[in-house]
């Protein structure tokens, strides 16, 4: 047999040597790229997290610092309405005594009536806080007093010549004419047991008018 023969032969075997090696270089080289290609990835991965993992470690700082004041203005705000309340309670005992001693001094300074003396001055018996002891009021004007309320010669004594006439409006036109500018004065002399000046100074008066 020629040795020309095994030339392709050998040829064939180093080409397909050749194309093995240079398939496995190849292949080796691809496969170091898509590791490469992982890595990366993974990496870039891994990053993202750290960077989300410190933005919830600030997130958490920031609502423990919120929460920490709320607790402080909790406390404060307890505290201030704690010293409300007893503020609130001591203003109450102290009104009550002030109410206390106005009573009192309102039961104090009530005078007694004495009819003996008012009918030895006046000639006739006097019921106690009849308002028609004063010059001007009649029967129809101490009913308009009554239905406001003043009923006796003391609230009378401390209501206004302005309260007076208001009283009289109430009742129309027919008593807006009177003219209630000595009223409560003569209330207070009446209340005070004052008659004899009470009489003198109603002689002086031309229907409760000076």
């Amino acid at each position: 047999m020629s040795p020309c023969i095994y030339i392709p032969i050998i040829v064939g075997l180093l080409c397909a040597l050749l194309g093995y090696l240079l398939g496995r270089l190849f292949r080796g080289s691809n496969d170091t790229n898509n590791d490469d290609s992982i890595i990366i990835e993974l990496k870039n991965k891994i990053s993202q997290l750290e960077t989300n993992l410190e933005a919830c470690n600030k997130a958490k700082l920031t609502l423990q610092n919120d929460l920490d004041a709320c607790q402080q203005s909790k406390l404060g705000l307890a505290s201030d309405l704690k010293l409300a309340r007893e503020a609130s309670s001591k203003s109450s005992v102290s009104d009550l005594g002030i109410a206390s001693n106005l009573t009192d001094t309102s039961s104090v300074t009530l005078l007694p009536f004495d009819s003996d003396a008012a009918k030895a001055v006046f000639g006739k018996k006097i019921k106690q806080d009849d308002l028609k002891i004063v010059e001007g009021i009649g029967p129809k004007i101490e009913g308009l007093f009554h239905s406001f309320d003043i009923k006796t010669w003391k609230a009378l004594s401390e209501t206004s010549i302005e309260k007076c006439q208001e009283v009289l409006n109430s009742g129309g036109e027919r008593y807006r004419i009177h003219k209630p500018d000595t009223w409560p004065q003569q209330a207070k002399l009446a209340y005070e047991g004052k008659w004899k000046e009470l009489l003198k100074w109603q002689d002086e008066l031309d229907g409760g008018k000076a």
